[in-house]
């Protein structure tokens, strides 16, 4: 009579146990997911929205330190104006960083 009393108890406690093993890694995906996924995706939702208002006349930096004006544009690619000289290079649109309009230089 008592063995079937003390197994229910057993078989209670350990189920509790389980979901409270399972409840840390819980948390911990819970403060990744806030602390890091969530803020990775919005930068990245920001950076897709700059290069889809790239126009020709923006002032721009690449992920390689090279800052020039747009000259033209492709489906892909970008032609920059870079000084003192007026090279012109063409880069990756995806190596576009930054990008500052012509109003923003002429207000600083």
């Amino acid at each position: 009579m008592y063995g079937g009393f003390t197994g229910l108890a057993l078989l209670q406690s350990s189920s509790s146990m389980g979901w409270l093993g399972i409840a840390p890694l819980v948390f911990i995906f819970a403060v990744f997911y806030f602390l890091l996924i969530m803020p990775q995706q919005r930068r990245q939702k920001k950076w897709q929205a700059m290069l889809e208002t790239l126009k020709t006349g923006d002032k721009v930096t690449t992920s390689g330190g090279l800052r020039g004006t747009i000259f033209a544009m492709k489906d892909d690619a970008i032609t920059l104006r870079v000084p003192p000289d007026n090279l012109k290079l063409e880069v990756s649109r995806a190596s576009i960083v930054s990008v500052s309009t012509a109003e923003e230089s002429v207000s600083k």
